[in-house]
């Protein structure tokens, strides 16, 4: 494939074919800032072009934090096998199946290629790339041990997605159940109790006060439906951009998201692990601990213990243990700290803070798979006492009626 370097900012991707020296057909794809230039560079290698067009990209979907833990994994794959980085970054790009992935990495190369160095290309980008990444590849570059880096951070971006996404199937199951029951519930309060009513006003009898109580909520659904889907979504929207904007209302989610029952312990254990494993591979690299602690409050996903974090960085840099610090915390389990204790006497911190990880996510998958088994009777028991209770209560007066008669 023929590459030719632009000097302006903005590259497009051109496919070609053309002809080699000995009239060979050939074909590739160059990266220029128009066609003239892709002309230009084919004629110098001795390429007779005879179709030259421009790539139409298409609109790509939204990068998510699993895209650049396969584009690390990958990355990390080919420079251990001896790949070099630019072409590493073509392969990679080339091969993702999201637009906007490749353009992203094809926006790196770029800058690796003018000469700027790759962390600081990475660093351009901080809505995928935070410090944490930057300064792991940042160590790489200065130690020249960048491809074990890429691997260490590749494992731990793997095994952080994993307990994101266990903790997100743990809780999407209810959540998910508790939409389409309410769901199920305005379709029969406004359509289906509307026609029992007009059944029930021929009776001429006193109705049971179940039947009056749902027969009242269904008046009020078919009444104000609109009021109530446009509370509850807007609610629910103003809500969740407080608690994505608002610190106050992120701090005090958090506190309650550690005190829920039986989802509580989970997120308390998927905090640790993340914490935990995240200094561990920050000091592993050979990130200084105060440098390195800037990092880990943001990846552990919780407020609760990103204002720990600073708390314990402020003691340490004044000279207290990493261990007293993170006791004064007062957030930290006893195994966490004994661990991180024996590290410090070891001069192990990194292996003993990874084992502690590789504990609470061993923890993490077996309440979740625990949790999945448990929440199979529970949801049973909800919807059946739920739309159970509404059925019930409105054929009382049937049952009723058939005892006079």
């Amino acid at each position: 494939m023929a590459t030719a370097t632009a000097n302006k900012v903005t590259e497009y991707v051109f496919e070609w074919e053309g002809r080699d020296r000995n009239g060979k057909p050939v074909r590739g794809e160059t990266r220029a800032g128009g066609e003239h230039q892709v002309l230009a560079a084919l004629r110098r290698q001795g390429v007779t072009p005879v179709k030259v067009r421009k790539r139409r990209m298409r609109a790509g979907a939204k990068i998510k934090p699993k895209d650049i833990a396969i584009f690390t994994r990958q990355l990390a794959t080919m420079m251990k096998a001896g790949v070099p980085l630019l072409q590493a970054f073509d392969i990679v790009g080339r091969g993702n199946s999201n637009p906007s992935v490749t353009k992203l990495l094809n926006d790196i190369r770029m800058d690796v290629e003018t000469g700027t160095s790759l962390s600081a290309a990475f660093r351009k980008f901080p809505l995928y790339f935070d410090n944490l990444y930057c300064n792991l590849v940042e160590a790489g570059e200065a130690a020249g041990i960048l491809e074990a880096l890429l691997d260490r951070l590749a494992v731990y971006m793997e095994k952080t997605e994993g307990i994101k996404s266990k903790i997100k199937s743990a809780l999407m199951y209810p959540i998910s159940v508790v939409v389409v029951a309410f769901i199920v519930v305005t379709v029969i309060m406004i359509f289906v109790i509307p026609a029992f009513k007009q059944v029930f006003t021929s009776f001429g009898a006193d109705l049971p006060a179940p039947t009056l109580f749902v027969m009242s909520v269904s008046e009020y659904f078919v009444k104000y439906w609109y009021l109530i889907f446009g509370t509850i979504g807007g609610g629910i929207y103003f809500f969740m951009q407080a608690w994505k904007r608002n610190e106050k209302v992120q701090m005090a989610m958090d506190r309650v998201m550690l005190k829920l029952p039986v989802f509580g312990d989970l997120v308390y254990k998927s905090v640790i692990a993340r914490w935990t494993r995240t200094l561990a591979t920050m000091f592993a690299a050979g990130v200084p601990l105060v440098e390195a602690l800037d990092s880990v409050g943001g990846a552990s996903g919780n407020s609760v213990y990103s204002a720990a974090t600073e708390k314990i960085q402020q003691e340490v840099s004044t000279g207290t243990s990493l261990t007293a610090a993170m006791t004064n915390a007062n957030v930290f389990p006893t195994m966490v700290l004994q661990m991180c204790a024996i590290g410090e006497e070891s001069g192990s911190i990194d292996h003993m803070l990874g084992k502690a990880a590789d504990f609470y996510e061993a923890e993490v998958d077996d309440m979740v798979a625990g949790l999945s088994s448990l929440m199979e009777p529970i949801i049973i028991v909800f919807l059946g006492g739920l739309i159970g209770g509404i059925v019930v209560s409105m054929y009382l007066p049937i049952f009723k009626l058939g005892a006079v008669v």
